[in-house]
């Protein structure tokens, strides 16, 4: 369930989000061009495991279409990298960001750490929601204030991205906010009945562009859950190619 922001290019920010660290960034102007833009003399480091290397970056639109000398080229902005370093933009695996986003979606403590996309839903996740939910997640709000207004996880991402954020944003679906819904906080087996609907509301988020499920079992009420449980749900999961991951139960 990737959202990419509308403030960011697709591809550039997705498949290869530049991050330019360590160091000031000079523009100048360029002529007619070959390129939208040109990272000039940068360090490369590309994530494959190559070694860096000193080269330059042509942008044309959303995409990056060169990566090598670029020296006889022009574009319509230059930018000179020389005592930088040029990457794919970092993944923050487990963010927690999904209030502070609502705050001020600049997302500035992430973003200036080379920080292009935030992944939610570590056991618990933005929906799928009820409305005892609803009301519970606005009774237990602290400094950052907001409406609940969406029901889904999709339309939580989408509410997101509607505001307005500069990371590009991504979620699993809690194993315990499906479990919340519901059973409640109860310490019990589902029923067979309240594990096909666990097993309909993962569905749906799958189908919306869920990225898997995941649990955080060492927390109430996610405890509750045994290994069946967790089985049915990342079965759904796995019917559209998504991942399972976990909070170990103990971390002793």
């Amino acid at each position: 369930m990737l959202r990419l922001s509308a403030n960011s290019p697709r591809r550039l920010k997705w498949f290869l989000g530049v991050v330019l660290v360590a160091g000031g960034i000079l523009l100048t102007p360029a002529s007619a061009s070959d390129y939208d833009v040109i990272l000039r003399g940068g360090w490369v480091v590309d994530g494959t495991g190559a070694p860096r290397r000193k080269a330059d970056v042509g942008i044309r639109g959303d995409t990056i279409v060169a990566i090598g000398d670029l020296s006889g080229a022009k574009a319509d902005r230059v930018v000179d990298v020389e005592s930088l370093v040029v990457t794919p933009g970092f993944i923050n695996m487990l963010s927690w960001a999904c209030e502070s986003l609502i705050a001020d979606g600049r997302g500035q403590s992430d973003l200036r750490q080379g920080v292009t996309l935030e992944v939610f839903g570590e056991g618990w996740s933005y929906g799928p929601l009820n409305e005892r939910m609803k009301k519970e997640l606005v009774h237990d709000q602290g400094d950052i204030r907001y409406p609940v207004t969406w029901t889904t996880l999709a339309e939580y991402l989408d509410h997101l991205v509607d505001r307005g954020i500069s990371p590009n944003v991504a979620s699993f679906v809690g194993a315990t906010t499906v479990r919340i819904h519901e059973l409640g906080y109860e310490d019990r087996k589902p029923t067979p009945e309240e594990l096909a609907r666990m097993q309909k509301l993962v569905r749906r988020e799958m189908e919306a562009g869920a990225l898997g499920v995941a649990s955080s079992l060492i927390y109430t009420p996610a405890f509750y859950a045994d290994t069946d449980e967790l089985i049915a749900l990342a079965k759904v999961a796995a019917e559209y190619d998504g991942l399972y991951v976990s909070h170990l139960r103990s971390e002793g």
